[in-house]
């Protein structure tokens, strides 16, 4: 007959008046005899030292005690211990919650113990229902509030990793030693690239290639939405032409299928552009300027969302060199 309820925590960890006195009436008509009151409780974990006191009683004199004084006597005396007694207490309201049994029951007490079980089982359902709202609520507080602190934290991060980054390429522009400068390029763009989740297939070194013009030059491969791209860095006094950009068209047409991402010190000239432009065509080519990327570090912005425009516009715009407006 009876619906199996679960019990939360909240409403057995005390027994409020209505729920006690529900418990007070309906245990001693769910046993005939008055041992089996104390069995039940002994059963469900209650303390002897809550049960001695009347099984001495009865012991003594069996007429003179009364299933319903003794009953709310224990109830009482487990319902005031407080927290030592959650287990106990809450296992005897989940017995009773569940009882379905009534041949323990005395003929003219059978039809009242169903009553007041399902009464029981009623306020519970309700207590239980409420609770179950408010720890739903609690929970999804808890989550807000985890979202906004793990927003909170990622944007912390973002901006430490940002101000490290500034601090390094900075530093760039004051070091006038060029093997000083090529290393912490290497570096930078090491750091430049796993701050934005990309992944480095193959290390950004120093190549140490002098001659006029040329202070240094960075090569790596990074890959980018599962794309891999090779990349060069060149720090010269004058832009970038056709003649000194042609060696990384080489490399990127003889690597299959990679594109190319070229950064320049000092710009790119026309000529250098439409090699690029007409490399679309095959492959995907992007020049930045360095100071594109200081000015995205400058303003904390998006360097995954910086690459990756300066990708999709060479790809859907057919422009290697397009400038992100802020």
């Amino acid at each position: 007959m009876s619906e199996r309820v679960q019990v939360q925590v909240d409403i057995s960890y005390h027994y409020p008046p209505e729920l006690l006195e529900l418990l007070c009436d309906v245990v001693p008509l769910l046993f005939r005899s008055k041992q089996g009151v104390i069995d039940f409780f002994a059963g469900a974990g209650v303390p002897l030292k809550h049960l001695d006191d009347w099984k001495l009683k009865i012991s003594q004199d069996r007429d003179a005690v009364k299933k319903h004084q003794m009953a709310r006597s224990i109830l009482c005396r487990i319902n005031d211990t407080g927290e030592p007694a959650l287990a106990y207490r809450r296992e005897v309201l989940k017995r009773i919650s569940e009882f379905e049994d009534f041949s323990s029951c005395w003929d003219n007490d059978r039809l009242k113990a169903q009553g007041l079980v399902a009464q029981i089982q009623k306020l519970v359902h309700v207590k239980d229902s409420f609770t179950r709202m408010n720890l739903e609520r609690e929970k999804e507080r808890k989550e807000r509030q985890a979202v906004y602190l793990a927003q909170v934290a990622a944007k912390q991060k973002q901006a430490e990793e940002h101000a490290t980054l500034k601090s390094a390429f900075y530093k760039l522009f004051g070091e006038k030693d060029v093997h000083k400068r090529g290393k912490q390029l290497e570096g930078a763009l090491n750091s430049l690239f796993a701050s934005a989740d990309f992944l480095v297939r193959e290390a950004f070194t120093v190549k140490g290639q002098k001659g006029e013009g040329i202070i240094e030059q960075i090569d790596g491969a990074v890959e980018i939405d599962g794309q891999l791209y090779l990349v060069e860095m060149k720090w010269w006094d004058k832009p970038i032409g056709r003649e000194e950009i042609a060696p990384h068209f080489v490399s990127v047409y003889g690597r299959g299928d990679v594109g190319g991402i070229f950064i320049s010190y000092s710009g790119f000239t026309a000529g250098a552009i439409d090699d690029a432009r007409t490399g679309l065509a095959q492959k995907v080519f992007v020049l930045v300027e360095l100071r594109e990327i200081v000015d995205v570090l400058e303003r904390e912005g998006d360097i995954k969302g910086f690459f990756k425009q300066k990708i999709l516009r060479a790809k859907s715009d057919r422009n290697p060199f397009y400038k992100i407006s802020y």
